[in-house]
């Protein structure tokens, strides 16, 4: 007999699981073994629903009165698992509309097992409706698939979010034959397809348009900045790096991209500067994450850091009269002491040669980013899998969103 109240537990429970995943998968203080823990409590919750049948698949379905991320992906799991044609039918139309819960929809394909797909992700890929062929696209990329003469098409469809779809996805698969077609997309008018072109294209190894293409866009406004900066610096020279970053300084309001960057370019050379920025309580965690970028250290695990200091509150509050409604960027991240990492650079500052490149303590090699993929904090293994990429282009990019168990599994064969 089917407890109804357990059930309803259930579905609560994927999605309540679905919403702090989505904020885990790029946390600055999780593992891979706590994104573990998160994912077997996920999986468990999704299998109450399955074993629920019919009842299970009916109260899902009212969760899509809101249906927002985590509410399609309960329901998508739901219906790939079982196979049910007809509410995946009514999932497509409704995302299709709705395109806020498209992560939401993707995500449920990446999450179930390749055989749960067999037979869909084809009918999308052939389907005449582009947001069809997206998600297609997509279910293909979370499973390194390569999806053949679609992505071809889909380079060049007069849809502009095919296009940067399928921008995306002949990067994240390493497709490097699709170069040519890449770097001809970097004069494509819509930004968000120009981003995605030269992203492609630096990570299939195109160190001329593609990074100057990167260039342009990490040095002007715009909603792809900080991610364009993020791979232009990894890309550059420390020479090249520093021109970029002095260009940053110059303007008042880019202090946390270019504290951001200073981690991201790997530099020594900078240590001291942000140093002196932990001293300033807005940028203080966000100095020591860059830090340990640079040094590899883990500032919490090392006794590096401080209390929080006392009345500060960053995100937002119960406070009726006040208007900060934003979340507090850098929550998670340790307050360095800013005495002790003094001390330590001080005695260990030598190690490190200003003008080289360093990625959390080593410069960036094959063996020492697998090290960081299987060990790192989550943007750590997410710098890691880009830093793959570039070393080796062609390579396909680790998905550190995918399910923990399949990352587990890819990484005991790549460290094999």
């Amino acid at each position: 007999m089917i407890n109804l109240n357990v059930v309803s537990q259930h579905l609560g429970g994927v999605t309540a699981l679905r919403k702090t995943r989505a904020y885990l998968i790029s946390a600055k203080n999780v593992k891979l073994h706590q994104l573990s823990r998160l994912d077997d409590r996920l999986s468990a919750n999704v299998d109450g629903l399955d074993i629920a049948g019919e009842y299970g698949t009916k109260l899902a379905i009212v969760a899509l009165l809101n249906p927002m991320d985590a509410e399609v992906f309960a329901v998508a799991v739901n219906a790939l698992e079982n196979n049910d044609s007809a509410i995946l039918e009514k999932l497509l139309s409704i995302v299709d509309s709705l395109p806020i819960s498209f992560n939401g929809l993707a995500s449920a394909f990446g999450w179930v097992s390749a055989a749960n797909l067999q037979g869909i992700t084809n009918a999308l890929l052939d389907s005449p409706n582009p947001f069809r062929r997206q998600v297609g696209l997509a279910a293909c990329a979370m499973h390194q698939v390569n999806p053949g003469a679609v992505v071809v098409a889909a380079l060049k469809d007069e849809d502009v979010a095919l296009r940067a779809r399928a921008l995306r996805v002949v990067a994240d698969l390493g497709l490097v034959d699709h170069l040519p077609a890449c770097t001809d997309a970097l004069a494509d008018e819509n930004p968000d397809c120009a981003y995605q072109a030269a992203r492609a294209g630096a990570l299939l190894g195109d160190s001329g348009a593609s990074v100057s293409a990167l260039h342009r866009i990490a040095l002007a406004a715009g909603p792809w900045r900080s991610r364009a900066l993020g791979l232009l610096l990894k890309l550059q020279s420390p020479a090249n790096a520093h021109i970029t970053l002095k260009a940053l300084a110059q303007d008042p309001a880019c202090i946390r991209l270019l504290i951001q960057g200073i981690g991201t370019a790997g530099d020594p050379h900078y240590v001291p500067w942000l140093i002196q920025q932990m001293q300033d309580l807005k940028l203080s965690r966000l100095a020591g994450e860059s830090f340990s970028f640079i040094t590899g250290l883990d500032l919490a695990y090392l006794d590096l850091e401080r209390k929080p200091p006392e009345g500060v509150d960053f995100g937002p509050n119960d406070d009726p009269d006040d208007d900060n409604l934003a979340m507090d960027e850098d929550d998670g991240l340790p307050w360095p002491d800013v005495e002790k990492i003094t001390a330590w650079w001080q005695a260990h500052g030598h190690r490190f040669v200003p003008g080289t490149r360093y990625f959390m303590g080593e410069p960036p090699s094959p063996a020492h980013c697998l090290d960081v993929l299987k060990n790192g904090y989550q943007r750590q293994r997410m710098a890691a899998a880009i830093y793959l990429c570039l070393l080796k282009p062609g390579t396909p990019l680790f998905n550190c969103a995918a399910p923990a168990w399949r990352q587990q599994r890819l990484l005991a064969r790549m460290l094999v």
